[in-house]
This record gives C-alpha cells, structure tokens and sequence, in this order.
C-alpha cells in the first residue's frame, strides 16, 4: 500500500485509521494528508487519521490540495514538513499522486535534480509528466 520514493518518504493512497499501525512499523514519524475534507464519502476523515497517529506517536500535518492544482503556499508547506521530520514520513491522497507532485515540487524548489525528482517517483510508479515544466523552473530557481 505504502510506495516508498526515497528512504524517508512514502507515498500511499488513502489510508485508513488501521495504516497508521503499519505505518508506525516502518518507522514513520510524520502522517501528511494531501486530501481535502469531503473529497468523497468513502474516505476516512483526516480528524480519524490524526487521532489514531497521535495515539501512536506519529505527528500529523494537513496540507490539503485539490485538483485546481498547487499554490507556492503548499510547497513551501510540503517542505517543510519533510524537512523537519526526523525519520521517515507518509503522505497520502486518494491515489498518491497529488502527494508524490507535492513532494516533487518541494524536493525541486530545494534545487534537486529534476531527473533525479523523476526517477525516483517513476521507481514508486507515479508520473510528474504533468508537472515537469514546473519542476524545472522550481530547480532552476525561478
């Protein structure tokens, strides 16, 4: 369920409050949920999340994105929740893809290599493709 993108970072679709146990065996610090509330009625609320990663000793950020795309707010958001984590992190959406782009364009705004960035969430199975241009102008430090 988990698609581990780097050492430290894994992205998943949807998770619910029972994840966080396996997440915990992996030795994940830190929970990002990319969902917004209300997104469908089938997902678990993010306030289940938090609770049951705070009971496990998991700290929990929100960093809600929705189809309309991503704002310098949320990448800026995105990074420093990974940056500040001190051990593995999970961020989750309903595929794993808005978190994997998330993650893509935090890691590019640090100055990553864009086909390092590309690479590494290909090798988890998610395509930026949609996002590359972005990625590349993020790297180039524009």
């Amino acid at each position: 369920m988990f698609r581990q993108i780097t050492e430290t970072v894994f992205a998943s679709p949807q998770i619910g409050s029972d994840a966080v146990a396996e997440a915990k065996a992996l030795g994940i610090v830190r929970i990002i949920n990319n969902r917004p509330e209300g997104e469908s009625d089938d997902q678990t609320p993010g306030a289940a999340i938090e609770a049951a990663a705070k009971a496990a000793g998991i700290d929990y950020v929100a960093i809600p994105v929705t189809h309309a795309g991503f704002s310098q707010a949320q990448v800026d958001a995105m990074r420093e929740a990974l940056d500040s984590a001190e051990g593995p992190v999970l961020a989750y959406c309903r595929s794993g893809t808005r978190s994997t782009l998330l993650w893509a364009l935090a890691r590019a705004k640090a100055g990553d290599n864009p086909a390092v960035i590309a690479s590494k969430a290909a090798a988890a199975g998610y395509d930026i493709t949609p996002i590359r241009q972005l990625i590349e102008m993020l790297a180039a430090g524009g």
